[in-house]
């Protein structure tokens, strides 16, 4: 596992999730369903505050 930055250039929002995909050695798609199916499912609002945290955070 590498260190996390944001991946601005495989970016759909903030790059959040690129970025977590690069830094784990997964497929970005992956790690969208994951995050959408958490929040739908799971966290709700958490998982979307968390995503923007992150996204704020690491820019």
């Amino acid at each position: 596992m590498s260190a996390y930055r944001l991946d601005k250039h495989n970016a759909k929002l903030m790059g959040v999730c690129a970025g977590l995909a690069n830094a784990a050695g997964l497929d970005v798609t992956m790690i969208r369903v994951v995050l959408v199916l958490l929040t739908l499912f799971a966290l709700g609002p958490v998982s979307i505050a968390a995503y923007l945290l992150t996204g704020w955070i690491a820019s």
